[in-house]
């Protein structure tokens, strides 16, 4: 295989995954999807329900109070850091965590920094319970699934013990914070149960994404090693069958002379590591010049002394397009050379702007009849007439007693 040929092979494979590794790429696209989207309504919900809280702090500061203010601090410079990390989508897991961690906190200093001298009533909800149920939204956010199912348990009962002793565990306390309790224990579970089911969704997703990845690498590898088995044996029959041919009705020295060429030309084909055109093409575009310069090229392995003439070729042409034209040219002329000796051997390539791209090939020949070519025959049907055909270009040949004319034509769409 031609050394351009196998780095353009390893470029390619390199952009398919490996079976059993699946696609970086793709492994969590919708995971990754997912996870923006509980980050975005989480930042939304926070924002929403963190500024309620912080109304209520501060209308509940009458007087300069540095350990509320304190508390203020920290938590709503964490609530903060959160929202802007979940809306930005960087450091989303890092800043929940810290606020997750900085609300349990602030929630068991808060009976230290409470007045409790002062009567409270049950009915009355500090500004850090508002933000309870945001402190299990940000364990989602956080941490691995056992960890938010702890935290939506455990924060709850925090939080009732909590208001148990600003309450001084008085009986009207017990039953507003039953309640209350019940009522966040429930929220939580049911925030922490959705994110779970979304995130599985999502797993399931990828998983049967990089199933399809990866069967289709395998279905593109099949189909590489096909095309690559019919062009070697496309490569084949152009070039070692016709040197055989030669070799086998060579009966002058100059015919002999011609098979060795032939078979030169034909044993370099297979072994040449820089020729241009080695792989089937693709759409890159190619400069129509570089098609006369592969037919000169051949022409000169062949040993032949004729000119390939080119008009206007400076147009481009799909590589896959160059490739087909080159290889059924190659194969008039290999006819040309075994069937007419070469004579009067003449190559057009034709670029004009207002004609569509053409590749003449003309020898002076004895001509044939098409008719009469045997159906076990493939050098002009397969590699002239269907090559040309598979890329959307038409071949025609014509031939008489005063010689032949292959013509292969493609027209841009």
């Amino acid at each position: 295989m031609p050394a351009a040929d196998a780095r353009a092979i390893r470029a390619a494979w390199s952009q398919i995954p490996a079976p059993e590794a699946g696609s970086a790429q793709f492994e969590r696209f919708t995971g990754q999807r997912m996870e923006r989207i509980l980050q975005i309504v989480a930042a939304l919900g926070s924002t929403v329900l963190g500024a309620q809280a912080l109304i209520a702090a501060i209308s509940s500061l009458s007087t300069p109070d540095v350990p509320r203010i304190a508390m203020m601090v920290l938590v709503f410079g964490p609530l903060l850091a959160m929202i802007i990390g979940c809306l930005t989508g960087r450091w989303a897991k890092q800043t929940s965590g810290v606020f997750a961690v900085a609300y349990v906190v602030a929630l068991l200093l808060w009976p230290f920094v409470l007045d409790l001298s002062a009567p409270a009533a049950a009915n009355d909800q500090p500004w850090i319970f508002f933000l309870v149920n945001i402190g299990v939204v940000a364990a989602l956010i956080a941490f691995p699934a056992p960890l938010q199912f702890a935290w939506a348990a455990g924060l709850p009962f925090v939080y009732g013990y909590v208001r148990l002793v600003q309450g001084e565990f008085a009986q009207g306390f017990w039953i507003t914070t039953g309640f209350d309790v019940s009522f966040t224990l429930i929220l939580g579970m049911v925030i922490i149960s959705l994110g779970w089911m979304f995130r599985q969704v999502a797993s399931g997703v990828d998983e049967v994404r990089s199933r399809a990845v990866t069967a289709y690498a395998a279905a593109a590898a099949a189909t590489a090693a096909e095309e690559e088995r019919v062009a070697v044996a496309a490569l084949m029959h152009d070039s070692v069958l016709a040197a055989l041919i030669s070799a086998e009705r060579a009966s002058t020295d100059r015919e002999r002379d011609l098979a060795v060429a032939m078979a030169r030309e034909a044993l370099t084909r297979l072994a040449n590591t820089e020729a241009s055109f080695a792989q089937e093409g693709n759409e890159t575009p190619v400069a129509v010049s570089q098609i006369a310069s592969e037919l000169r090229r051949s022409l000169s392995e062949l040993g032949a002394d004729a000119v390939v003439e080119e008009r206007g070729a400076h147009a481009v042409v799909p590589e896959r397009v160059a490739r087909a034209m080159v290889l059924a040219a190659r194969q008039a002329i290999g006819n040309a050379f075994s069937h007419a000796e070469g004579r009067g051997l003449h190559v057009v390539v034709d670029a004009s702007p207002a004609t569509p791209l053409r590749v003449l090939v003309q020898d002076n020949g004895p001509g044939f009849d098409l008719d009469s070519i045997g159906e076990d025959r493939l050098g002009i049907r397969a590699s002239i007439i269907a090559r040309m055909a598979a890329v959307a270009g038409t071949a025609d040949i014509r031939s008489d007693a005063a010689g032949t004319v292959v013509e292969l034509t493609w027209r841009q769409r």
